[in-house]
């Protein structure tokens, strides 16, 4: 119940109840409802801003719940890749090695999806860089997965042909050379008969006279045979397959032709005198890709564990080549 106000009559010198004019009430009801709204409006504001409606603390914490998902997405893609890396090594340095074949190139194993607007639809969110850094891991992840894919049916393939593989690397010495003596001539720099300087020799020399059988050093097939009175001479060159060659060079005859399929250990030639020669002998090369390679590491099926580490010593003596 409201007090009753009194005021002091001056002219009567008496108090008085107060009372208030219409228009003095309508104007107090006015300034009530007034600050009423705006205190109303400053309350509310302050909530909205600092705390948020039901709604909005809704929201909130699903989106708090939709970033820790996220988190711990990218936690797994990590370990995911981490695995992915491992197998990319095991397959680079064991499956493919032990399978002879080349490790696969890191811009192949790490390149991811093209297209500058392939993310774009995941921009202009206050969590874009979030969703954009695990959009790109699970691409990047999924191309690796894909080359990995293809890398393992390779070498399945290579695992199914393994038997026919070991038969065609080269493996033996092309002229019958048990105890050694008939190397003359190892690969690298080498003294040159003829011009006497240094020059690169890309094979290995046997000493043999002529007339001696020269083998094929592991299947494949005959290239070509070449007779020739300049450099090399007659020579012979057999594809092995899985990127494998052999050049049999200063050749006397010969005994297969283009096209013919030989075996290893089988005679194809015989050692002579042709080209640039100061002396009966079989040039010899190795080629990966080619590339030429040190013989002497594809003697394996001929040599013990001492006479290969004889050969590799005497191999790097600074002897004289003979061609």
């Amino acid at each position: 119940m409201a007090k009753t106000r009194y005021t002091f009559n001056t002219k009567t010198l008496a108090y008085e109840e107060h009372r208030r004019s219409f228009g003095q009430r309508v104007f107090r009801f006015f300034l009530f409802v007034t600050s009423t709204l705006a205190f109303s409006v400053v309350l509310i504001f302050l909530v909205y801003t600092f705390l948020g409606s039901p709604k909005e603390r809704v929201m909130q914490r699903e989106i708090a719940q939709y970033e820790l998902q996220y988190q711990i997405t990218n936690d797994r893609l990590d370990r995911m890749q981490k695995l992915m890396d491992e197998l990319a090594d095991k397959d680079d340095n064991i499956y493919r090695v032990v399978f002879e074949a080349d490790p696969i190139p890191k811009s192949i194993r790490q390149a991811g999806y093209g297209g500058i607007d392939r993310y774009a639809k995941l921009e202009g969110y206050s969590n874009s860089e979030l969703l954009i850094q695990t959009a790109k891991k699970l691409d990047n992840i999924a191309s690796q997965v894909y080359v990995q894919s293809k890398s393992f049916d390779e070498v399945f393939e290579l695992a199914r042909n393994k038997e026919k593989m070991l038969a065609s690397i080269p493996a033996i010495q092309p002229v019958s050379n048990l105890d050694l003596k008939r190397l003359s001539s190892y690969y690298g720099y080498r003294p040159d008969p003829i011009y006497k300087i240094k020059k690169f020799h890309a094979g290995v020399d046997f000493s043999a006279p002529q007339g001696t059988p020269i083998y094929s050093t592991g299947a494949g097939i005959v290239l070509k045979t070449k007779r020739s009175k300049r450099g090399y001479g007659n020579t012979v060159e057999i594809d092995h397959g899985y990127g494998y060659k052999t050049f049999y060079a200063h050749i006397k005859d010969f005994k297969v032709k283009r096209g013919d399929k030989v075996k290893r250990g089988q005679i194809i030639a015989t050692v002579g005198n042709t080209g640039k020669s100061t002396a009966p002998h079989l040039h010899y090369e190795v080629r990966k890709n080619n590339r030429t390679v040190n013989p002497i590491y594809y003697f394996f099926n001929d040599l013990t564990p001492d006479e290969y580490e004889t050969l590799l010593d005497l191999s790097k003596l600074p002897n004289q080549s003979l061609d």
